[in-house]
């Protein structure tokens, strides 16, 4: 009896771990069209009796404005092509912060990270979650390099209610722009909602997000984006 059972747990072990490897191996190459959290949100719409369909369509990084990664290091992970996916020093002052914060608490996850959690995982704070989340980091840091990171981070991150995607957002949030004609005031402005993109609007930016912008341009000098 326990034979058989050690024999199952082995291998479910191990299909886990030959499926999750695969699929991060097949999207190193294929679009990301669908995520997990693009599917969570539309059920979560049909409860509330709106619309459950989203806006999203993929395009190559090569088709987007070179600025666009600027702004998005430029406001969640300057550090990004220096780090293997996890920023140390931001956990350290994110600790740190949180110590002295009380209720208000800081994060310090990496582009490499979100991209994770966006693709592969749902939304949430357990401990579960964040261990498949550190697992997936280290699979795409190895077997995808920054530029697929990158290029799938901007393709599948949510940027407004049912807006996922530098194409998208351009088009419904900047006049129907194409994601290789927004300008860089454009694209440190989408930045300065990743926070919560579902209450910040680049589309109609409070004063906050305009201060955020300004900020995040003045940020974007110090930046290169060459991976």
């Amino acid at each position: 009896m326990l034979n058989w059972i050690k024999k199952i747990l082995i291998g479910i072990v191990v299909a886990f771990f030959a499926s999750t490897i695969l699929v991060v191996v097949a999207y190193k190459v294929m679009p990301v069209l669908v995520t997990p959290l693009m599917v969570i949100r539309s059920v979560e719409s049909i409860g509330k009796g709106e619309s459950p369909f989203w806006h999203h369509s993929w395009v190559p990084l090569s088709e987007m404005s070179p600025e666009i990664p600027v702004a998005v290091m430029a406001s969640e992970d300057q550090r990004f092509l220096m780090h293997h996916g996890f920023d140390f020093n931001a956990i350290q002052q994110a600790v740190k912060r949180n110590a002295e914060a009380g209720e208000k608490k800081y994060g310090a996850s990496t582009i490499s990270q979100q991209t994770a959690k966006n693709v592969f995982l749902w939304p949430g704070r357990s401990w579960l979650r964040k261990g498949l989340e550190m697992y997936f980091t280290v699979l795409i840091e190895f077997i995808w390099g920054k530029e697929r990171i990158m290029e799938v981070y901007l393709n599948s991150i949510e940027m407004g209610p049912g807006i996922y995607g530098v194409s998208a957002v351009a088009e419904y949030h900047f006049d129907g722009k194409e994601a290789g004609e927004l300008t860089p005031r454009n694209c440190a402005l989408i930045a300065a909602t990743l926070p919560n993109p579902r209450k910040f609007s680049s589309k109609e930016p409070s004063s906050y997000m305009l201060k955020r912008q300004r900020f995040i341009l003045r940020q974007m000098k110090h930046v290169k984006w060459n991976p």
